[in-house]
């Protein structure tokens, strides 16, 4: 096996409290790595919301935190308020609110959008602060840097990286052709 195979390998190992959404058997996985305060992310977040809307069941997208907490000093905390909600089903929604709101990650904004996905405050508030909660993050940081992450947003999309959010979405619809071409082809 070569490294770049063994590299794909690592990246692809979807843990039990990965945020995914998209089945297993899509023909486009991607693993983003992500800060909800980075400006870059904040302009990527629409795309990949499009894409995921547009390929349905054709793609699977995998979530994880990497807070640039030396550029994004609310980082870290908005990451932890994402894993707070999901504490309660709830991780795409503060996702979606993180993001639509980069400018306002201020902790009372975290816990009125706790409050506007109606999350029970105190367990919110608990959760927050969990040391659990930030070990959480941390594997996600910790699985990036393994897979060579160094800056956000960075997405592997079958495993070959891709930095750039200006060309995501030609990158993924040219990617989701050849998928389909692909499978045709083995039909035959």
């Amino acid at each position: 096996m070569t490294k770049s195979s063994n590299h794909a390998t690592s990246i692809f190992h979807i843990r039990d409290d990965d945020h995914v959404v998209g089945p297993d058997g899509a023909l486009i996985t991607v693993v983003g790595y992500c800060d909800f305060e980075c400006p870059y992310c904040g302009r990527a977040y629409p795309i990949m919301k499009r894409l995921r809307g547009r390929f349905q069941d054709r793609l699977r997208f995998v979530f994880r935190h990497f807070p640039l907490i030396h550029k994004h000093p609310r980082a870290q905390q908005a990451a932890e308020a994402a894993e707070a909600a999901d504490a309660q089903g709830d991780f795409w929604s503060m996702h979606d609110l993180l993001f639509e709101h980069q400018e306002d990650l201020e902790e009372e904004d975290l816990f009125a959008y706790a409050e506007a996905l109606g999350l029970d405050a105190e367990r919110f508030e608990r959760d927050i602060t969990d040391r659990r909660v930030a070990m959480r993050v941390g594997r996600d940081v910790e699985s990036g840097r393994r897979n060579g992450v160094a800056g956000t947003p960075t997405f592997f999309i079958n495993g070959s990286r891709h930095t750039d959010e200006e060309t995501l979405e030609e990158v993924m619809l040219r990617m989701m052709e050849r998928s389909v071409s692909t499978n045709k082809e083995d039909e035959l």
